[in-house]
């Protein structure tokens, strides 16, 4: 640890600092369905979720790899580039949270770096082939997969439950929408937490600590793991509004099909190394869930805002990244300047968040309003057999006072 040097130490406080705000950030992906359909409450949701995350960062380093030694050329990154990727990373988190938007943390994380690595090094030092094969393919074909297999699944479950009790069936699902929700919280931490280990592991290399080509040390699995458990556990309640009130509205069956699609999606792609977007793959599946039930819809108004953030995520984050690469390049106050710079702005974004508080008070409260199609499709559609009744006001969504109807463009 000789070579532990103090812009080093700080390359692994800001990456925690990124990994906590990945936490609060992507606990919606987790947790947004269960607490919308109330198979939990939202404290207890958002603890197991933690718990889960810490567990799920000690199952696999193949994401922590795919980060560390695949996407970028660790000979020639120093550790100013991986401090000025994350603040692109951490603001960009920040923004979005802001704002409500589910968008990804990893691209963000992906922007960063590779914006900051291209100021330093040049495009050249940016491994093409895996940024495509690992990282953009996967961006679009997750919520693509997870989208169909939600679909599919929810009109699975809608048949074969067309003669069970009501009650029943309803309290079965929301037991299982309870462990599948576990399941996804394993897969973010299995997924999530390691890139943090591998940007982390990428500045022990690029500082001399560790041997290129090293998994992660034990040390940065668990602190990866420590810090992301903490964000979960407090719970990005703007988000997880989004998520499971903003899109769609969704019934217990639904919100199964939709947490066990997702964490398929998603524990798959961390065995094979993808550094996929949980976020992309819960909206995916969420989406395709409110499309599986008869006279379910989309939300589509929040759907393309969603879309445009995910859009602009890795090309935003790789700007700010390269414009902190460019001031860092003039020595110790250009990193410092970066510093204040990420804090003053950090602090900006929260005082402004308190204007409106979001927690676990009112996170089930929303103003979306439906438009005119979607009220008219769902008061003429019979609900599904098996609905029970005290969902069926769900199905019938009622038009907010504050907002006229037709501004609500939603199918």
């Amino acid at each position: 640890m000789e070579n532990f040097s103090l812009i080093l130490a700080i390359v692994v406080v800001t990456a925690l600092a990124f990994d906590f705000t990945n936490g609060f950030h992507d606990t919606a992906n987790a947790m947004a369905t269960t607490i919308s359909t109330g198979a939990l409450k939202p404290k207890v949701a958002v603890a197991m979720s933690a718990v889960l995350n810490l567990v799920g960062a000690f199952l696999s380093v193949e994401v922590a790899n795919t980060i560390s030694k695949g996407l970028v050329d660790e000979t020639g990154i120093r550790p100013e580039v991986i401090f000025a990727a994350l603040v692109g990373a951490i603001l960009w988190n920040l923004l979005t949270w802001l704002v409500g938007l589910p968008s990804s943390s990893s691209h963000a994380l992906m922007g960063g770096l590779i914006g900051a690595t291209i100021a330093s090094a040049g495009v050249g030092a940016v491994h093409g082939d895996a940024l495509v094969t690992k990282v953009l393919i996967p961006a679009i074909a997750a919520p693509l997969v997870a989208g169909i297999a939600a679909l599919l699944g929810t009109r699975l479950t809608y048949t074969l439950g067309k003669k069970a009790d009501g009650k029943a069936a309803a309290k079965g699902y929301r037991t299982g929408q309870i462990a599948s929700a576990g399941l996804v919280s394993l897969a973010h931490g299995t997924n999530d937490a390691q890139k943090t280990m591998g940007i982390i592991t990428l500045a022990l290399v690029a500082g001399g600590v560790v041997a290129p080509d090293s998994d992660p040390p034990m040390w940065v699995i668990l602190s990866a793991g420590l810090a992301i458990a903490l964000g979960t556990y407090l719970g990005g309640w703007r988000i997880i509004r989004t998520m499971g009130k903003g899109l769609t509205d969704l019934q217990p069956q639904q919100g199964f099909a939709a947490q066990t699609s997702a964490a398929t999606v998603i524990l798959a792609s961390s065995h094979l190394g993808f550094s996929l977007s949980t976020t992309h793959s819960v909206s995916g599946s969420v989406m395709g869930a409110g499309l599986g039930r008869k006279g379910g819809v989309v939300r589509w108004s929040t759907a393309t805002r969603m879309f445009v953030a995910w859009g602009l995520t890795l090309p935003a984050a790789a700007l700010v990244g390269a414009l902190a690469e460019y001031v860092t390049g003039f020595g110790t106050w250009g990193t410092a300047v970066v510093a204040v710079f990420l804090v003053a702005s950090s602090g900006a974004i929260w005082k402004i968040s308190r204007r409106e508080v979001i927690d676990h008070t009112n996170v089930n409260e929303t103003d979306e309003a439906p438009g005119v199609v979607t009220t008219a499709i769902a008061a003429v559609t019979p609900p599904p057999a098996g609905t029970p009744a005290e969902d069926l006001s769900a199905t019938i969504p009622a038009p907010s006072s504050s907002e006229p109807a037709s501004s609500q463009a939603t199918v």
